[in-house]
C-alpha cells in the first residue's frame, strides 16, 4: 500500500482539485442563468445603446503620506464631478441620477458626497445615492447608472468613485474593524467565518493552493511599476487624469501651500526583482505576499458620464465608447482573488466573445498572487493585461478604483485603435466583477 504521494501525482491531484473547485463554480452560474442578455448588440449603434461620453480621474496619491494625505475626499469628488460636465460643456440638469462607489465610509458617505455635487455645481434636482461592493464600488457605480439608462428610468448619469484612504478610516484588512454582528451564527458557517479572513492571508491562500510563487509575484510587481514609469514619461495618463490644486502641508516644515497635482505617486523608478526580494512576508511566516508585491493603499476619485446614445446624438456630446455589459460572479471567500478569472468567462459569454477577442484587460492588482493566477489560468498574453501598470504601481483606492480603471481602459483603446477592453476585479468576502466596453 502506498502511504505518500510523488510530487507528480500532488500536482495532478492539485490540479484536479482546482479544475473541480472552477467548474462548480461555471455550473453554479449556469444554473443561475447568469450573463445570457448582452446589454447590447457589438458592433451595434443603436439608438438605446449606453455610451460614455467622458472618462476622468484625479492622479492617484499615496495614503498618509502623498499628495492628497490633506484632501477630504470630498473635494476630490466635488472636482472630478465638476470637470466632466465643464469640459462636456453639458449642462448639470442632463444628468438624471449620480451615483458614488465609496468603501470605508460606505452608506454614511451619501451626505458628504450629495454635497460635493452640490458644491461642483449641479443643481438640487438632480438626485445622488452611494453604492458599496467593496473593490469594484466605482464599477458597480458605473453599471448602475448604465442600468439605469436600460430601464428607461435615466438618459443620461454619472458614475463615479472615490476613496481617501488616508481620512477613512479603517485601512485595516476585513475582519478587523466589523461592525457588531451575531457571532454564533458565523461561528457555526464555514463560509461566514471565511469572510473574516484578512485579504493579505486570502491573497496567501491563493499562492499556496495555486502555485504562484514569490517570483512570479515579484515579476508582476517589476512588470507594473516599469509600465507606469513608462506611460508617465510619454504621457499615456495625459487623456484621464484631471490636473488638480489642493492645499498640502510640508512635513518637515509644517508650511501649508497649495500644489498642483497632475500625476500619480505609486510608480517607484529602481523597483527591481532583487530589491523586492529584500522585503518579508507581511501576512504569513515564510509566506509570500510583501509590500512590495501587493497593491498600494491610496487616495482619489474618477467619474465616468454616461448617456442613452440618442441622448449624446441629440446634445452633440463626444462617443468614445459603448459598455455593452456587466456581470458580478461569487467565489470562495477566502481566496477572494480569483474572481476574475471567473468573472471574465462570464462577461463574454454574456456578450458571446472568446476571452482571447479582447484586445485590452485593465485587472486590478489587488495582490500579485492573484492577479498572475488569473492571467494563467485565463492563458491571457501579458501584453494584454494592464499595459500601462496596474494598482501594484498606481495604487488602489478602492472605492475609486473600479471607476478609475473605466478611465484608463477606455483611453488606451482608443489611443492603441483596439476595439473590446474588459475592466474586472476581485472583490472582499469572495466576488469577481467584469464589464465589457466597445471603443467606437
Amino acid at each position: 500500500m502506498k502511504l505518500h504521494l510523488t510530487n507528480s501525482e500532488k500536482k495532478k491531484k492539485s490540479k484536479r482539485m482546482e479544475n473541480e473547485r472552477v467548474s462548480s463554480i461555471s455550473r453554479h452560474l449556469t444554473q443561475a442563468n447568469v450573463g445570457n442578455r448582452p446589454w447590447s448588440r457589438l458592433g451595434s449603434k443603436g439608438p438605446d445603446d449606453v455610451v460614455v461620453v467622458s472618462a476622468l480621474r484625479t492622479a492617484i496619491g499615496k495614503a498618509r503620506r502623498g499628495v492628497f494625505k490633506d484632501t477630504t475626499p470630498d473635494i476630490l469628488l466635488q472636482k472630478v464631478l465638476k470637470a466632466s460636465v465643464d469640459r462636456l460643456g453639458l449642462d448639470p440638469k442632463e444628468i438624471g441620477d449620480v451615483t458614488v462607489g465609496n468603501v470605508q465610509m460606505g452608506g454614511a458617505y451619501a451626505g458628504p458626497a450629495r454635497m460635493a455635487q452640490l458644491v461642483a455645481g449641479f443643481p438640487e434636482t438632480v438626485p445622488l445615492y452611494c453604492v458599496n461592493r467593496q473593490c469594484s464600488s466605482g464599477l458597480q457605480a458605473v453599471a448602475n447608472v448604465a442600468e439605469s439608462i436600460i430601464s428607461g428610468r435615466i438618459d443620461a448619469g454619472i458614475g463615479c468613485g472615490v476613496e481617501s484612504m488616508t481620512n477613512g478610516g479603517g485601512v485595516k484588512d476585513a475582519g478587523n474593524n466589523m461592525p457588531p454582528m451575531d457571532l454564533n451564527s458565523i461561528v457555526e458557517n464555514k463560509l461566514a467565518r471565511e469572510c473574516l479572513t484578512p485579504m493579505g492571508v486570502t491573497s496567501e491562500n491563493v499562492a499556496s493552493r495555486y502555485g504562484i510563487t514569490r517570483e512570479m509575484q515579484d515579476e508582476m510587481a517589476v512588470l507594473s511599476h516599469n509600465k507606469s514609469l513608462r506611460a508617465q514619461k510619454e504621457g499615456l495618463f495625459r487623456d484621464e487624469i484631471l490636473p488638480v490644486t489642493v492645499e498640502w502641508e510640508d512635513p518637515k516644515t509644517g508650511d501649508v501651500k497649495d500644489i498642483r497635482v497632475t500625476k500619480d505617486d505609486g510608480p517607484r523608478l529602481g523597483t527591481t526583482k532583487e530589491r523586492l526580494a529584500k522585503l518579508r512576508a507581511v501576512f504569513k511566516k515564510d509566506g509570500t505576499t510583501t509590500a512590495g508585491n501587493s497593491s498600494q493603499v491610496s487616495d482619489g476619485a474618477a467619474a465616468v458620464v454616461l448617456m442613452r446614445r440618442s441622448k449624446a446624438n441629440e446634445l452633440g456630446m463626444p462617443i468614445l465608447a459603448s459598455m455593452r455589459g456587466f456581470t458580478v460572479v461569487g467565489v470562495k471567500p477566502d481566496e477572494m482573488g480569483i474572481g476574475p478569472a471567473v468573472a471574465i468567462p462570464a462577461i463574454c459569454e454574456m456578450t458571446g466573445i472568446r476571452v482571447s477577442d479582447v484586445d485590452v484587460f485593465e485587472l486590478n492588482e489587488a495582490f500579485a498572487s492573484q492577479a498572475v493566477y488569473c492571467v494563467r489560468k485565463l492563458n491571457i498574453p501579458i501584453e494584454k493585461v494592464n499595459p500601462l501598470g496596474g494598482a501594484i504601481s498606481l495604487g488602489h483606492p478602492l472605492g475609486c478604483t473600479g471607476a478609475r480603471c473605466v478611465a484608463t481602459l477606455i483611453h488606451q483603446l482608443r489611443r492603441a485603435k483596439k476595439r473590446l477592453g474588459v475592466v474586472t476585479m476581485c472583490i472582499g468576502t469572495g466576488m469577481g466583477a467584469a464589464a465589457l466596453f466597445e471603443a467606437e
